[in-house]
């Protein structure tokens, strides 16, 4: 059998090392997650038209297009910078959480840079729960988005039987349902976050460092 002092550096090497894999894997999908929050945040495929819809056309929470029925050309309306070109109240709310959500997943990309001056077990913590902050604010956008399906605008495109919750001939589009998932994605980054926090805090183990003190 090893001594004691060997088997608890061996310990300590794999510890620190699959606590470095996990870290470095939570960074790479902390970064995914970031470029996935801003593509539901900017891209306007939340609800779309279906073959059964009056007019074809898509929404997102701020940008939205609907076509002409003379035409058939689409009219692209709506800017983040222009609550007014809006044309729901809760469209405006979901995409000011959806917004922070966003905010709050680049801040932490930011918070990585502390890993230079701080404690690492601290700056996984502050990222937990800014993940965590912005699940949240992504669940709230998405649970109020569905309430601006009544405007006049969604009906024109969808049909008259569209109604809060109820999208009528419409469909869900790629970006909502991306939107949901990522809740799902920020929420076991939090946890992984704080699991790693904990980790760094009980890097050394109890037994090496007793064994260390006991040898000198």
């Amino acid at each position: 059998m090893l001594p004691a002092q060997e088997a608890a550096k061996i310990y300590h090497t794999n510890y620190v090392r699959n606590a470095r894999a996990m870290g470095v894997l939570w960074t790479v999908f902390t970064i995914t997650f970031a470029v996935i929050t801003v593509v539901v945040f900017i891209q306007p495929y939340w609800i779309g038209d279906s073959v059964n819809t009056p007019q074809a056309g898509y929404f997102g929470l701020f940008h939205y297009c609907i076509g002409n029925a003379l035409t058939s050309e689409l009219t692209c309306k709506g800017s983040a910078l222009d609550f007014g070109s809006i044309p729901s109240g809760a469209f405006k709310t979901a995409m000011f959480f959806v917004g922070i959500s966003m905010l709050l997943v680049v801040g932490s990309i930011v918070c990585l840079s502390l890993f230079f001056f701080c404690n690492a077990g601290s700056v996984y913590k502050i990222c937990a729960w800014m993940q965590l902050a912005s699940s949240t604010c992504m669940v709230i956008g998405c649970m109020i988005y569905p309430d601006g399906w009544d405007s006049e605008e969604v009906k024109r495109m969808c049909g008259q039987r569209t109604d809060k919750y109820t999208l009528g001939n419409c469909t869900v589009r790629w970006a909502y349902i991306l939107a949901i998932i990522s809740i799902m994605d920020s929420l076991i980054l939090s946890f992984l976050a704080f699991s790693l926090g904990s980790r760094q805090d009980k890097l050394l183990p109890e037994d090496f460092q007793v064994e260390g003190k006991d040898d000198a």
